[in-house]
């Protein structure tokens, strides 16, 4: 039995859906992060339970024909690439397996079902500096010194970094010259031990269409010290910001959070300079971004991930649509230009009303938008909605019980889930497809390259029949096929 601090040669042969390798030593698994599959290391023994441990990455014997060298330099460190060591090829079929194995395992259906619904991962063009959103703290280091960056992985450690290579490349000279400035005019960073210093975070937007700039500084105060200065400083940087990537700083703002938490964003925000938003471009429709407003992070893959719902749907001229978790409208008013007419719902108030501004300055007059609690809005009116396309695009915890019950009460034709955790998502499509649902088609999107994390867009109809097509309802295996292939016969 291995104890902590032993040695041990292991192979990598799988990894979690977190990313840490996994390799058994005498037939004892360990998990160990920074390890590829394929990888042959030596591992110093961290942790161990009954029947598995963890390792710590002591010696890369052999790497994996898929081990490539990251282009960050301290990737290791951050938590924010998790298998920037994978090539990128193995990276989209890792993430394929991730979800496939999720809809096997937690989902219940069957591999050879699952195989035959499958389309390819949609990957991306160019994966990095990808995110049009960065939110950086800002703290010191050992020697005093102002750092931003990013926290270690599980920590709120700041790991120093103002070129991440996930991020739009305008941040570094932007973030290098905040840093200077705050050094230039005493301004204080954020100790979340002693609750003191000002700038907590600095937060930065990119229209990627319109190239257009955001920042943001959080602040534990009401105010910068020489904000003329600072302003006329960072629009200072413009010239320099079109000409080398055809961007420019338009908006700049403070947000307050005097609060002792962890939530980044405060409530208020005040503008310094330009509007109190960004614009762009999705799909054709202009949205306009402030500080507060969620707008998908990689605006060149979410064209692509909202595009293959808008397929998925098959929305007729004739039929509503309604948009469950819409945010600030993008899917809505995508698919509004197919649809007789479309309907949001979405708890957050300034969410609903940047959905509404949203199709007033597109000129979409078919859409309707509505701030309620989809859980008890869709029962209490279950009657009067017609509904013939449901989407639901809901946050990393999936959809509740009682939400998912009131969509089943609406009972829509078609269920459109756009998901970016496919282990809810599995939980989610096992409720559905036991209570009537079948599902079609599922075609995973790699929304964020360097990491873990993938979105999936599923297609689920109706059964008016009996589900042949659905091993949700005790049907096994055998008979799944045999039923299938005497319908061939046929």
């Amino acid at each position: 039995m291995y104890k902590k601090n032993d040695k041990a040669i292991i192979t990598i042969t799988d990894m979690t859906n977190e990313g840490e390798g996994v390799g058994k030593a005498d037939g004892f698994a360990f998990f160990v992060k920074d390890t590829v599959i394929g990888d042959t290391v030596r591992i110093i023994v961290t942790k161990v339970k009954k029947t598995y441990g963890y390792g710590r990455l002591d010696e890369l014997i052999t790497p994996s024909p898929d081990r490539i060298k990251p282009i960050c330099p301290v990737s290791k460190q951050c938590g924010g690439c998790q298998i920037q060591s994978m090539s990128y090829d193995a990276q989209l079929k890792f993430k394929e397996n991730k979800v496939r194995n999720n809809l096997i395992r937690i989902g219940g259906f069957d591999e050879k079902f699952i195989d035959e619904i499958r389309g390819d991962i949609i990957g991306a063009d160019d994966p990095f500096y990808y995110r049009n959103k960065a939110q950086y703290p800002v703290g010191k280091d050992r020697e005093g010194n102002i750092v931003t960056g990013f926290y270690a992985g599980r920590t709120h450690s700041i790991i120093n970094n103002t070129d991440c290579a996930l991020g739009v490349k305008e941040n570094r000279p932007i973030l290098e010259l905040i840093i200077d400035l705050m050094r230039r005019y005493g301004i204080s960073a954020y100790d979340e031990k002693t609750v003191c210093g000002l700038v907590r975070h600095i937060l930065l937007r990119k229209g990627f269409h319109t190239g257009q700039i955001m920042v943001c500084f959080v602040i534990n105060g009401d105010r910068l010290p020489k904000e003329d200065r600072i302003v006329a400083d960072l629009t200072g940087l413009n010239k320099t910001l079109q000409k080398e990537y055809g961007s420019s700083i338009t908006s700049i703002s403070l947000n307050m959070n005097k609060e002792n938490t962890n939530v980044i964003m405060g409530r208020e925000t005040r503008i310094l300079y330009g509007p109190d938003h960004i614009e762009d471009t999705l799909l054709g429709l202009r949205f306009d971004i402030s500080p507060l407003s969620f707008y998908q992070v990689n605006p060149v893959q979410v064209e692509k991930l909202y595009g293959l719902a808008i397929e998925y749907a098959g929305i007729k001229e004739n039929e509503e649509v309604w948009d469950i978790c819409c945010g600030i409208g993008t899917i809505t008013l995508a698919m509004a230009k197919k649809a007789f007419r479309v309907h949001g719902i979405e708890i957050v108030k300034e969410a609903i009303e940047d959905a509404r501004k949203n199709a007033e300055r597109n000129g979409i007059d078919n859409s309707e938008f509505i701030c309620a609690p989809a859980e008890e809005y869709l029962p209490e009116n279950a009657d009067s909605i017609k509904a013939d396309v449901i989407v639901m695009d809901p946050p990393r915890k999936g959809m509740d019980e009682r939400s998912l019950e009131a969509v089943l009460k609406v009972s829509p034709s078609r269920i459109v889930y756009v998901s970016c955790d496919s282990a809810t998502l599995a939980r989610d499509l096992k409720y559905l497809c036991a209570r009537g649902y079948t599902l079609e088609k599922y075609r995973p999107v790699d929304m964020f390259p360097q990491t873990v994390h993938c979105e999936v867009v599923v297609s689920l109809g109706k059964n008016f029949e009996k589900p042949k097509d659905y091993i949700q309802v005790g049907i096994d295996a055998e008979d799944y096929y045999r039923i299938k292939n005497s319908d061939k016969e046929e």
